[in-house]
């Protein structure tokens, strides 16, 4: 049974918990804070690239380390929303990202070092992490509680998906704002505008929370299960961990082959744990519901295929390209601003439609736009012409967020909402962390490889970068840190040799060859990463697929029948 703190103000038709239209109004607003502060980093890489000068390795960590604690924690704060109130954990989650972007703010400038500098952004990436993680599988299962036909259930999780798209779109254009605001940091430290925006919008969303969100919990049969909290919590943080941090230090190097090897006992043991307690975290038999196990591996795959281009066009746009935060912010209108548009129609098409049916579709139109952005080259500079696959990718991604929580937690009885949601969202954001990971991986290699391959073919730039290595040395003293910084950003790996220019204007109007890699390191990066928008296409693609295995029902039958009390068995 679904418990309440108002009984008089938000019980329905037969006493049930019904959702209000304040707490879909505080779901939603903390839904697209959490996606905004998720989304914003994707932005703003040249610009950290530039003020920052941190590796490739640290660049990828500053994205990931905010979708390591969401992955980890979510099933745990699914439990603790079930038992101690979800009202606590959306009002908590707001306040951690103002923690979180207040850390950020706080970045001090170029009189620390680089290391110390990136650290403290990854922190603040780290507590607003913990805070999404907060807030994602507790708005779907208060939106889950409170809906108790396939009508207001499909609305619901419609509404809820549709607020996921837009803080992915907002966020960006938060970001592209920022960036045009001069005052307050000086050369390119305005990223920060960005987590003061962030900032804003959690004390403003933690607000409403507290003032119009209703309080539901569902403790029957839930526990805190601290054994399996901690094993899933450090199992999946030592896996992300080796997958993310395996390209800097080597896939065979002690400590991610120990990480890699402490992910696969902790999950071992999870599991063990959970066959043997009365009360688990997640409930093991749930995975013998075939809609929600096979959803669950498609969860995982397609939301990787979907970031994997995401990320891959961030990293187009805004380093390769060198497009400003504010005209890259197009195509976060394409991926994220479609669900706003589009949210009658998924609505409807969820309501009328077999959810597994729509997922299907929403996956093969990620996996069609990520084969599409592949053949389109990085020469061509054009915002018009990645406009086809940034629609398909737009449209696919709001029917796939909608019908993969539809999916989850219609399979389930409602007094598991919030494990279901919890599951759920941890496979998701699962994928989502893996995505970027994995795909910066694949790509930066790739480029270093090319890099290297150029150098050690042709003496001319191998000559040309030796010399340009060696600048700093004999450089006026006023010039020297400026040559320094440049050097090291070029060594920093393929993304630092791109941002550097490859030459520059001196004070009486010559141009002068600067750095002898920028035109080499264009090329490998414009490679690499179309090969990462192939393999997340056929991410996506082998998710859809799988979808057609996924349970039962032709595509005109719904998981739910219309009876009112069909979901809260």
């Amino acid at each position: 049974m679904v418990q309440i703190d108002s009984p008089k103000a938000v019980e329905g038709e037969g006493g049930r918990y019904t959702l209000t239209s304040g707490t879909l109004a505080a779901v939603v607003l903390a839904v697209c804070l959490a996606q905004m502060a998720l989304a914003i980093p994707s932005l703003i890489t040249g610009l950290l690239q530039q003020d920052l000068a941190p590796s490739s390795a640290q660049l990828t960590w500053v994205a990931d380390a905010f979708f390591l604690p969401v992955a980890a924690l979510e099933l745990g704060f699914g439990v603790f929303g079930d038992l101690f109130g979800r009202k606590r954990l959306l009002v908590g989650g707001a306040a951690l990202i103002v923690v979180g972007s207040t850390v950020a703010v706080l970045v001090p400038g170029s009189g620390y070092s680089s290391d110390t500098r990136v650290s403290l952004l990854i922190l603040a990436q780290l507590l607003s992490g913990i805070g999404a993680a907060a807030i994602f599988p507790t708005s779907l299962a208060m939106v889950a509680a409170g809906t108790h036909t396939t009508a207001t259930r499909a609305r619901g999780v419609a509404i809820w998906a549709a607020a996921l798209s837009i803080g992915g779109f907002l966020g960006p254009l938060l970001a592209g704002l920022s960036t045009k605001i001069h005052s307050g940091w000086a050369g390119n430290g305005n990223w920060r505008w960005a987590y003061v925006g962030v900032l804003v919008i959690a004390a403003v969303s933690a607000l409403v929370s507290l003032a119009f969100a209703r309080n539901s919990s569902a403790p029957e049969g839930r526990s805190l299960d601290w054994p399996g909290q901690i094993t899933s919590a450090l199992g999946l943080f030592a896996l992300l961990y080796a997958v993310i941090q395996g390209s800097e230090s080597g896939w065979g190097s002690p400590q991610i082959v120990i990480a890699f090897l402490a992910a696969a006992v902790l999950l071992g043991l999870f599991v063990f744990v959970e066959n043997r307690t009365d009360a688990p975290l997640l409930l093991l038999s749930v995975f013998k519901n075939r809609a929600f196990a096979v959803n669950s591996l498609v969860t995982v795959i397609g939301m990787f295929g979907f970031l994997a281009i995401l990320y891959s066009t961030s990293i187009r746009l805004t380093i390769v390209q060198g497009f400003s935060p504010l005209r890259a912010t197009v195509a976060y209108l394409f991926f994220g601003g479609v669900g706003l548009v589009q949210l009658p129609l998924t609505s409807k098409l969820l309501e009328r439609y077999n959810p597994r049916w729509v997922l299907f579709s929403g996956l093969t139109l990620i996996g069609a736009s990520g084969l599409w952005f592949a053949g389109i080259p990085t020469s061509n500079r054009a915002l018009s012409s990645i406009f086809g696959p940034l629609i398909l990718a737009g449209v696919g991604s709001a029917l796939a967020f909608a019908a993969i929580s539809a999916v989850a937690v219609n399979t389930l009885p409602n007094h598991l909402a919030g494990m279901a949601s919890g599951a759920t969202s941890t496979f998701r954001d699962l994928g989502f962390a893996l995505g970027p990971a994995i795909m910066s991986a694949v790509a930066l290699s790739q480029a270093a490889k090319e890099i290297s391959r150029n150098l050690a073919d042709n003496p001319t730039l191998s000559k040309a970068y030796a010399a340009f290595q060696a600048a700093p040395a004999h450089a006026p003293a006023d010039q020297k840190p400026q040559l320094e910084a440049a050097v090291h950003a070029v060594g920093s790996g393929p993304l630092g040799a791109n941002s550097v220019p490859g030459s520059i204007t001196s004070p009486d109007g010559h141009v002068i060859p600067f750095n002898p890699l920028k035109d080499v390191a264009f090329h490998a990066l414009s490679s690499s990463y179309s090969l990462a928008f192939v393999l997340g296409g056929a991410a996506a693609l082998v998710a859809a697929a799988l979808t057609l295995v996924g349970g039962p029902g032709g595509v005109g039958q719904a998981h739910l029948d219309d009876d009112p009390h069909t979901l809260d068995g």
